[in-house]
């Protein structure tokens, strides 16, 4: 298992900061960098100037939303990261959730694991430098074919309930979770291992995003609690949090409770459950468990910031030399 970074991207903090945070990961032992989106940069120009700030890291953009962005724009915004910045650059899909999907973008999110599938089979394509011609049920494209370099790279899929672990079988050579605990982990796991046995090809790799910090204190409990609220009521996540033993808080977020009372509720058990949170021998320990269940390509540290720990600058130093000592068993 290696470890990775995905930057953080915290509402509460400075947008520029991620930068100073890739510029830890590139410095760090790191295998990837993850770029997301959420409400301040463009993905894809934000991987640009990421990939200038650092050295060598290669870059995973993603997940991009699938009802949001079709199957083109994806292939050229990756396409166009690799060529200009000379930089590895891969992909991850997902759904999105439907505060992003039906009330930022006004789009509709019927039939996201259809899409899903679609998009991932059209990118797969366009990412190899073909030109795919796809008349779905929900997408499609025709007739375009990349004019830059085709970048190639590995498709990953973000998956939760079965719909999208089940296109991550028949699509993907990595499946991504995120917030999960090891024990949830490693029954998507089994999932994945089965539906990829009935679809007749290899189990995808697994990777996993985490929320970690080090030694938290305050402002850090106070950021990874927040960052879950939004969570808790979304498709797919919301099993999660259910099957972590936090129902009665999935049930308050789906009531249309404020998110000031649902957060009020959010205790430090719930980011200490789904994350690396406390001492080092705590996130290594962490770290350990979700191999054991089987993230078997990535561990994805997603670090807290903030004005204890700006950028995640002593989380990701520490997660830095428990990579190393990952990379010395493995060896070994």
């Amino acid at each position: 298992m290696r470890i990775s970074v995905s930057l953080g991207l915290w509402q509460d903090r400075p947008p520029t900061e991620v930068v100073q945070t890739a510029r830890l990961a590139d410095a760090g032992s790191f295998a990837e960098l993850w770029i997301g989106e959420m409400a301040t940069y463009d993905v894809f120009a934000l991987a640009t100037a990421v990939a200038a700030a650092t050295q060598r890291i290669p870059l995973v953009l993603g997940p991009l939303p699938v009802t949001v962005r079709d199957p083109m724009m994806i292939a050229m915004g990756v396409a166009s990261v690799a060529s200009l910045t000379g930089r590895l650059a891969s992909v991850a899909l997902g759904t999105s959730s439907p505060l992003v999907v039906e009330r930022w973008h006004g789009r509709s999110r019927a039939r996201a694991a259809k899409a899903l599938q679609e998009s991932a089979t059209a990118v797969k394509a366009l990412l190899a430098g073909e030109k795919p011609h796809l008349d779905g049920e929900v997408v499609s494209t025709s007739g375009f074919r990349l004019r830059t370099p085709a970048p190639g790279g590995d498709l990953t899929i973000a998956a939760f309930g079965p719909a999208s672990v089940r296109v991550a079988a028949r699509h993907a050579e990595r499946m991504v979770l995120n917030l999960v605990g090891p024990a949830t982990a490693a029954d998507l796991v089994a999932l994945v291992e089965k539906e990829a046995a009935v679809a007749g090809r290899p189990r995808p790799r697994v990777a996993l995003w985490a929320p970690a910090a080090l030694d938290p204190g305050e402002a850090a409990w106070a950021q990874l609690r927040a960052g879950l609220v939004g969570y808790l009521a979304a498709p797919g996540y919301a099993e999660m949090f259910e099957r972590e033993g936090f129902g009665e808080l999935v049930a308050l977020a789906r009531s249309g409770a404020h998110p000031r009372e649902i957060l009020g509720k959010v205790g430090t058990n719930v980011p200490a459950a789904v994350g690396l949170v406390g001492d080092r021998a705590t996130l290594a320990a962490k770290a350990a468990d979700y191999q054991a269940a089987g993230i078997d390509d990535e561990l994805v540290v997603v670090p807290s910031s903030t004005v204890d720990d700006e950028g995640g600058a002593r989380t990701l130093a520490a997660m830095s030399e428990i990579s190393d000592q990952f990379s010395v068993a493995t060896s070994g």
